[in-house]
């Protein structure tokens, strides 16, 4: 599967906002949009007013490099929410956050997306106690997610929530028992989202 492999924090930079891709670093003085906020790129400020193309373009970029999807399955999300009952942008948020990788990312299993999604894609997590190792797996509400019961899933997760920082939204509820498992309490709403985001630029730049 394709993914973005490159530096992180020149994504975070571009988009002119913390995006936390590197888990815990992203609280601390090395984080690389503290160190420098001027965008990626020789020039060392933005030349001129940002069009309004621009404005659309940088808040869906946000989206995918905040998800860590690609243009191809973003634009799969948006479709599906667009054939979906209710507001385009509010579905299309909910699509994204339901992402098994998300999920396991806010319960605190993993410090980051990408470092959930490696969790996933080496068969650490379970769904209803099947083994699932597919990242883009879609939750739904009553799903189960454990960790392993294996001695190098359960210290990978144990050493993840002892380091996490942020609090679990209250979709999920987590229990840190001998081994940590999550439960889905109700689909994710576009509020549950931990960034601003403008969901109307999205959908108008989508839809041209």
């Amino acid at each position: 599967m394709a993914r973005y492999t490159g530096p992180v924090c020149r994504l975070c930079r571009r988009d002119g906002m913390k995006l936390f891709l590197k888990g815990s670093r992203c609280d601390t003085s090395k984080c690389g949009i503290e160190r420098r906020e001027a965008p990626p790129g020789q020039q060392l400020q933005r030349r001129g007013k940002m069009t309004d193309y621009g404005l659309h373009l940088r808040e869906k970029q946000k989206v995918k490099h905040y998800y860590g999807v690609l243009e191809r399955q973003f634009r799969c999300y948006f479709k599906k929410a667009e054939h979906t009952k209710g507001n385009t942008g509010d579905v299309l948020m909910s699509l994204l956050e339901r992402r098994l990788d998300n999920v396991v990312h806010r319960m605190g299993f993993g410090l980051s997306r990408s470092a959930a999604r490696q969790l996933i894609n080496h068969g650490h997590v379970t769904i209803n106690g099947r083994r699932c190792d597919v990242a883009s797996y879609m939750i739904n509400v009553g799903d189960v997610i454990r960790v392993k019961n294996r001695s190098k899933s359960l210290d990978l997760v144990r050493g993840a929530l002892a380091e996490s920082r942020h609090d679990v939204p209250d979709f999920l509820s987590v229990t840190e028992s001998d081994i940590p498992e999550g439960i889905v309490g109700r689909l994710p709403l576009a509020e549950d989202v931990s960034i601003p985001i403008q969901t109307q630029l999205i959908i108008e730049l989508c839809s041209r």
